[in-house]
């Protein structure tokens, strides 16, 4: 296991010592899996947030979505969306964007609360998968701030970074909105699906990270986690 591995490991170990009971301690009781695990032995949870903002101490999460990653199989049967009850009202901009309402956020919203519990329900003993994973972790750690004072430690693989690191490793710097998701999904092939959708994005996410990895090293070569995860 690499220094960082055991950093955030030992980092659970002690706020699990504090947690209270709900999903913060599910999460957190749960072991990460190893960074010297073949990446594809790993589960993931793809994940994707629509917020009214960029700033997490400042705007809020709108609606999650997230889709499982087993045996490098996305699991579509049990993906989740869910719709987040907002402290303020949605400024017009924003639902035009996400084509949500103050209306339906205040019929089928979440407190966010039980929103953020359900998530770390998933989380617990998965490696996080985003598109600029440091959106996702920046929100989460805010909201665990505010509910639960603490910010756990989240190891994430980011398709974003990934991207990046190949075109790098081909000198090729990237152009403007090349490593956009729809952009790199085009790249690889994969269809164009509807955006600012947190459920398709994740899915979208999700599809891309495979077929990254199916270009990533040589043939038969098995990639440990500890190459693409970031804590």
């Amino acid at each position: 296991m690499g220094m960082r591995a055991r950093m955030a490991d030992w980092r659970r170990r002690y706020q699990l010592r504090q947690a209270p009971e709900g999903p913060l301690r599910h999460f957190l009781s749960t072991p990460f899996p190893r960074d010297d695990l073949p990446w594809d032995a790993v589960e993931y949870l793809a994940l994707d947030f629509e917020t009214t903002g960029f700033d997490a101490a400042r705007h809020e999460v709108l609606s999650i979505g997230f889709v499982p990653i087993r045996e490098a199989r996305v699991r579509l049967g049990e993906a989740v969306h869910l719709l987040v009850r907002p402290t303020r009202p949605i400024p017009p901009e924003t639902a035009v964007i996400h084509r949500l309402t103050d209306d339906q956020m205040a019929l089928e919203g979440l407190p966010l609360a039980e929103a953020l519990g359900r998530l770390l329900q998933a989380m617990a003993g998965r490696v996080i998968l985003a598109h600029f994973a440091p959106l996702e972790r920046a929100f989460i750690h805010q909201a665990s701030l505010q509910l639960y004072r603490v910010a756990p430690p989240l190891p994430m693989v980011d398709t974003m970074s990934l991207a990046l690191h190949a075109l790098t490793k081909k000198n090729h710097p990237p152009k403007e909105g090349e490593l956009r998701l729809a952009a790199l999904r085009e790249r690889h092939g994969l269809p164009r699906y509807r955006a600012h959708n947190a459920l398709s994005d994740a899915v979208a996410t999700a599809e891309l990270f495979l077929a990254q990895m199916a270009h990533r090293g040589g043939p038969g070569e098995a990639i440990p986690l500890g190459r693409i995860v970031e804590w």
